[in-house]
């Protein structure tokens, strides 16, 4: 039996574990990473302490799973996209600012919204390349950040970097080979694959020069990993090579464990769920097709939560980022929406709260964690009530909750919070309330994403969650009443995307034996279906159900609040210019 390490570097920890070619889930080590924030939207990362974190993880991994070192084949690695500064000539981290006087901090997170004025400038160049990312780059991409880099940094040490997607920069440390993945450079570096609008060499020298980036273009592209050319990039999961000397030396790793390309996390939960097959769900078994996929929404829920859609033919949806090419299999385009604030979101509304307090001592005093214990409030204060729903206790209150801007469909980083029919009561019944209120927003603004994408041409015939809020037992069922889909929930409910990333591992060991360089949809497909686990089904409440009417007619409240706030917005900005 052969046995497979995933890696995955999120954005406060980095986790591994080992599976066997089953998919049986044997260990797992984490380790919590630090993040930086001197300035207020300015967040930055060490990658040597998450190179650290990585080998302490692997090593651990290792020790703790009783496997033979030689039977360890394969290793995958996913991570935040989040972008490395290093210097081109050494590979040793380069400071990413503020302040420029540290190093060690040289990531700037996914989070990081410091290029909104970058952003908004490449967005006016209304180059086509735009029209792959939504028709709009984001500020969480990593083009606005290199040109904020440029503005603030010396001409003469800005030409002294090389740029990486943080899920490279580990293959990179791993293999000792700096090939890049399609998955990071078209999804968040402007990368165009081979035909798409007429591009060959992946990267545009017009949109660089455009947005002032020419430098960029002038040495070969070689700060983005080069031109498109054979070897310089690669599909999901494809062998880069063995295990590099340094490595082997920090984790004791099989000499001849071969190393997959890297992946950005959200797709790597992707593979790790959308395989999934439940009784009212099922795979075709005899199908060995990556179209199987096609309908099924990967829905990857953390900090923040992504929505993935695979599809045959691209299809432009406005707001979502994509279509992309190639960034999971050759051939195929995949979708990708976004919410930037779920978990957190869940998270500062508790924590700003007058009953915090209340709620913490409380969940310490029984021992369990805060959304159990509020579900199980709310549940109570229904029954308290005499409410044939809980979602009773707000049908008065409205929460949109885009404290963090929107990242999808509407794309607007100014988008804001705002709450109707909050009265001055502080008490923990107030909390339960806003806490559903949140959840409720959750849900709306998925099934906002999904409608925009089913407008646009896609097919969603189900919903495939993975994270930690696949435990939250209401959270589910509201955007399962709200979309009118049923959610798969995976066996590996936290570890679906380190789960993911040891799959790619497999992958990578099997490309290796048949000899192949190129990306595999069939082998993919047949790796994931083989080694997903089954999952289990949440289903929507009847259309005729209470519950489903009060989340129908307040998904219409909640698109007029976003509506009304970008007009109240252009009303005072029209009123000052």
């Amino acid at each position: 039996m052969g046995y497979y390490i995933g890696v995955d570097v999120g954005s406060g920890s980095v986790r591994a574990c080992v599976v066997d070619d089953q998919g049986a889930m044997l260990s797992m080590a984490t380790r919590d990473i630090s993040k930086e924030e001197k300035l207020p939207g300015h967040v930055t990362q060490s990658s040597n302490e998450i190179w650290d974190a990585v080998c302490y993880c692997v090593k651990s991994a290792i020790g703790n799973s009783n496997v033979n070192n030689g039977d360890i084949l394969g290793i995958g690695f996913d991570a935040t996209c989040s972008l490395v500064v290093l210097n081109k000539d050494s590979f040793e981290p380069v400071a990413a600012g503020p302040n420029f006087d540290n190093n060690n901090q040289n990531i700037i997170m996914w989070m990081d919204h410091r290029a909104i004025e970058e952003t908004k400038e490449i967005n006016r160049s209304g180059d086509p390349c735009l029209k792959y990312v939504g028709g709009q780059m984001s500020v969480e991409m990593e083009i606005p950040k290199i040109k904020w880099l440029k503005n603030h940094m010396a001409p003469e040490e800005f030409k002294k970097l090389v740029f990486m997607d943080l899920p490279d920069y580990l293959t990179f440390m791993a293999s000792g080979v700096n090939t890049r993945s399609y998955c990071s450079a078209v999804c968040k570096q402007g990368f165009l694959p081979k035909g798409v609008e007429g591009s060959s060499k992946g990267w545009s020298t017009e949109f660089l020069t455009k947005i002032g980036l020419e430098e960029i273009s002038q040495s070969n592209f070689n700060a983005l990993g080069g031109p498109n050319e054979s070897g310089n990039f690669t599909y999901a999961g494809n062998q880069l090579s063995t295990v590099s000397e340094s490595f082997i030396k920090s984790t004791n790793i099989n000499p001849g464990c071969i190393v997959g390309s890297g992946i950005i996390d959200a797709y790597a939960g992707w593979i790790g769920t959308v395989a999934s097959s439940t009784i009212e769900v099922p795979n075709n078994k005899e199908v060995v097709d990556i179209e199987e996929c096609a309908g099924r929404l990967a829905a990857v829920a953390g900090t923040s939560t992504c929505h993935i859609v695979l599809s045959k033919t691209s299809i432009f949806v406005p707001g979502v980022w994509g279509p992309y090419r190639d960034v999971l299999v050759p051939d195929y385009w995949c979708a990708e929406g976004g919410q930037s604030f779920t978990g957190a979101l869940l998270a500062h509304i508790l924590s700003i709260h007058p009953s915090a307090n209340e709620l913490s001592n409380l969940v310490k005093q029984r021992n369990v964690d805060k959304f159990s214990f509020l579900n199980n409030y709310i549940l109570e204060l229904s029954r308290k009530n005499n409410l044939e729903t809980p979602l009773l206790l707000t049908k008065d209150f409205f929460l949109y909750g885009d404290y963090h801007g929107n990242r999808s469909p509407i794309a607007d980083p100014n988008m804001r919070a705002a709450i109707i029919g909050q009265s001055m009561d502080t008490s923990m019944d107030d909390l339960a309330r806003t806490y559903l209120a949140a959840c409720e927003f959750i849900a709306h603004q998925t099934k906002h994403i999904i409608d925009t994408l089913m407008n646009a041409g896609h097919t969603i015939k189900a919903i495939y969650m993975s994270g930690g809020q696949c435990r939250n037992n209401i959270l589910m069922q509201l955007i399962a009443n709200c979309t009118g889909l049923p959610l798969i929930i995976p066996k590996y409910i936290d570890s679906a995307v380190v789960f993911g990333s040891a799959i790619l591992g497999a992958m990578a060991y099997s490309s290796s034996k048949n000899n192949s360089d190129k990306g595999g949809a069939d082998l993919l497909w047949s790796t994931m279906s083989n080694m997903t686990p089954d999952g289990t089904t949440v289903f929507p409440a009847t259309e005729d159900s209470i519950e489903r009417k009060l989340i129908n007619v307040k998904h219409k409240i909640f698109l007029e609040m976003a509506k009304t706030q970008q007009t109240y917005r252009q009303l005072v900005e029209n009123a000052i210019r």
